[in-house]
């Protein structure tokens, strides 16, 4: 069952509009792979950007939501594809891993960030050291986290369109 696609209440207070527009971009990737072949998840439809795939976007935004909640705003171990030693884009490079696991694995990921941001007021700040996380609040996260994520909805948006010219506005 797909996340619902609801926009918060225009009365509603600070975090609950902040939290309803994330909970929304994120309900449009998801919704934005319904249906989709394995074949074409993986399909790569932009020659400059190889990995810009439907399943490698997934598995980006479910790495981006563990790197500020988990890392940046809670300080813990800087651990994942973004943060090795390894080639640019590796969180995207998911060749082989069915979608249907990329989509779980993000919606645990989300639950989790979800958890962090019912615990902590808007003006927590970050804590972890290395990072420039020392002057981000919760706040700036949230409002990153949906520019971030309404920004590869967008993509999702295109590349859906070029796989199969299935299209839809949420």
């Amino acid at each position: 069952m797909l996340p619902p696609r609801v926009r918060p209440r225009f009365d509603a207070d600070e975090r609950t509009q902040l939290v309803g527009w994330l909970g929304m971009q994120r309900a449009i990737i998801h919704w934005k792979c319904e249906g989709l072949s394995e074949e074409d998840a993986h399909r790569s439809v932009l020659p400059a950007s190889p990995y810009m795939t439907m399943a490698g976007l997934v598995s980006h935004m479910r790495w981006v939501e563990h790197c500020w909640f988990e890392v940046l705003l809670l300080g813990g171990p800087a651990e994942g594809p973004q943060f090795d030693d390894g080639p640019e884009d590796a969180d995207m490079m998911v060749e082989g891993v069915p979608l249907a696991r990329l989509l779980d694995e993000y919606e645990k990921q989300c639950a989790v960030s979800d958890e962090i941001i019912a615990a902590h007021a808007l003006e927590d700040i970050g804590r972890h050291p290395g990072y420039k996380a020392d002057q981000t609040s919760l706040r700036w996260i949230l409002l990153h986290m949906i520019e971030e994520t309404a920004r590869h909805a967008g993509h999702a948006d295109i590349l859906r369109e070029l796989l199969d010219g299935r299209k839809g506005y949420f």
